[in-house]
């Protein structure tokens, strides 16, 4: 993907469909629509899965907590809520086997009485997970429990339901779904701010003004249909369109706390079923760490981003530590991250909580603007195809969805063993190898290879993680990174695992990308200045 070229094409061609939104739904819907035979456009304010897309709970997954929502409220939406998400599980899992994985899910018990409860739920939740490889629900003895999560409060504890839901690494699997679409035929560029809209005689909308926020200039992107997949940023985008829509949406603020991997000391994650505001809360081994999430609450302000802070990190230590035999020392608290949730609501008294993450396409009469609200990232797929579907009817056409045995972009080809071949041919450290595999799939030779002309490419950005040098040219040249932030925080996971590594790694990654892009001394010392004041930021919210 070259940003100059989409630039020079998105300019001067007609699209049948422009995409606003750059995360899972949009990415998703630009994979269907390209695929389908639709010369498509996808544009994004910020970077690729710079918002909700990028902060998620990294689960792929159902929902537990619909699920009980659904026989204790008979609320039949929540079931069906359920249904979608497993019935696209396995889906999500098979199309990037290098980014999606199971993962095993521990829900500790403490009685014979929560334990049967939770077993019988959680084989409910197995029986929706029709056509699934994964293994099903476990009861497990106190022993076998401690023997998989040895840092439990053994005291408080009786037994353990173990259960299976999928992770996946969520920047980088949007990433790929756009690069996928962009190797299809789309044209795919960051850092484009939609500013306007172009109407015809009838009011439709013809074009996209968008203003470029790294070189500067306005143009305008002719297209016959619009798509707003701009997640909790809907409302902006429908009303720019048209004034005289309602507001649909209600977003949630859900925040994450990360800590040391020996917070668990386990790769099982954990589920608490039991929270003081009736959620759930996930404890998840991810990228060398452990991050525990997600709140929820509602948000007063989108403007701003939304981030950690003390209180929120008080709450979820507080979810953890009874369950734990040594308490959390908050001290060591590595990283934090938040994000909005896109939930659609008709009625303002309810709760965010108590709304279902069910998605809606939308269309306006007036304008023409297709809008996909709501959803999460497991339906993604099923969200796009709902959306294409409608762009189908509108554009008169009738195309069959292909995205479900799609295979995306570092998918093709895996071998599970590519890292052994690393560590032999290019004389990679274990660690170093296995992390390029995890991340870009059959292409981490790709990578590999700029160290066999450059050995120094070879050398870490920092000496506690796999992250190493030659990634942030191959990022730049194939994967659209404009800014430090879009490598430390998207195409690697430092900035939401560890904000001091992230800090100390900052200049040699500018300096890497500098070359590349041509800044000069000045223009380096601003990203990094901007970027570094960016992260202080987030650490002083946290109190840390």
């Amino acid at each position: 993907m070259n940003r100059n070229a989409s630039l020079d094409k998105l300019k001067s061609e007609e699209f049948d469909i422009c995409i606003i939104g750059a995360g899972a739904s949009g990415a998703g819907c630009a994979l269907d629509a390209v695929l389908r035979g639709y010369k498509v456009a996808i544009i994004d304010k910020k970077d690729f899965a710079s918002e909700t897309s990028s902060r998620s709970t990294k689960l792929i997954h159902g929902g537990v907590r619909y699920l009980e929502q659904a026989f204790k409220k008979l609320d039949f939406a929540q079931l069906k809520q359920v249904r979608h998400g497993l019935e696209e599980r396995h889906t999500v899992l098979k199309n990037a086997p290098h980014l999606a994985r199971p993962l095993a899910l521990m829900t500790p018990v403490g009685s014979w009485i929560e334990g049967l409860y939770f077993k019988i739920g959680l084989q409910i939740y197995d029986t929706f997970a029709t056509n699934d490889s994964l293994p099903k629900s476990k009861w497990l003895s106190k022993k076998e429990v401690l023997d998989k999560i040895p840092t439990l409060n053994k005291k408080k504890l009786h037994s353990g339901v173990l259960y299976y839901d999928g992770q996946l690494d969520d920047a980088r699997y949007c990433l790929a779904l756009v690069q996928s679409a962009s190797e299809a035929g789309a044209v795919a560029a960051n850092y484009l701010d939609v500013t306007g809209f172009t109407k015809n005689d009838s009011g439709k909308l013809v074009g996209v003004q968008v203003r470029d926020t790294q070189l500067g200039p306005e143009f305008i992107i002719k297209s016959k249909l619009v798509i707003n997949c701009t997640g909790p940023f809907s409302d902006k985008v429908r009303l720019l369109a048209n004034p005289a829509l309602p507001e649909r949406l209600r977003p949630s603020k859900g925040v994450h706390v990360v800590l040391p991997f020996e917070t668990l000391n386990s790769e099982y994650a954990m589920l608490i079923p039991k929270t003081s505001d009736g959620r759930v809360v996930f404890a998840i081994p991810f990228e060398g760490a452990m991050m525990i999430g997600t709140t929820d609450t509602e948000s007063d302000s989108i403007d701003s981003e939304a981030t950690l802070n003390e209180s929120e990190k008080q709450y979820l230590v507080d979810t953890l530590n009874p369950f734990l035999a040594n308490q959390i020392d908050i001290s060591k608290l590595k990283a934090g991250f938040g994000g909005l949730r896109p939930l659609l609501s008709a009625d303002p008294s309810k709760s965010t909580k108590s709304l279902v993450r069910d998605h809606e396409v939308e269309v306006d009469s007036s304008s023409g603007l297709v809008s996909l609200l709501g959803g999460k990232w497991t339906t993604y797929r099923l969200m796009a195809k709902d959306t294409i579907d409608e762009a189908d009817a509108i554009l008169s056409k009738r195309n069959e969805c292909l995205t479900a045995n799609h295979m995306l972009a570092g998918g093709e080809n895996f071998d599970p063993l590519l890292s052994e071949q690393l560590v032999s041919k290019y004389a990679l450290p274990v660690d170093v190898a296995r992390h390029l595999v995890r991340k870009y799939g059959s292409r981490a030779t790709l990578v590999a290879d700029f160290t066999s002309s450059d050995s120094t490419l070879k050398e870490r950005l920092s000496t506690s993680y796999p992250y190493i040098k030659a990634e942030v040219i191959y990022t730049v040249r194939n994967e659209m990174v404009v800014a430090p932030r879009d490598f430390l925080a998207r195409r690697v996971r430092l900035e939401i695992t560890d904000w001091n590594e992230t800090l100390k790694c900052l200049p040699v990654v500018a300096n890497l990308m500098a070359r590349e892009l041509g800044w000069d001394e000045s223009e380096t010392k601003r990203q990094i200045d901007d970027y570094s004041l960016q992260l202080k930021q987030f650490i002083a919210d946290a109190g840390a």
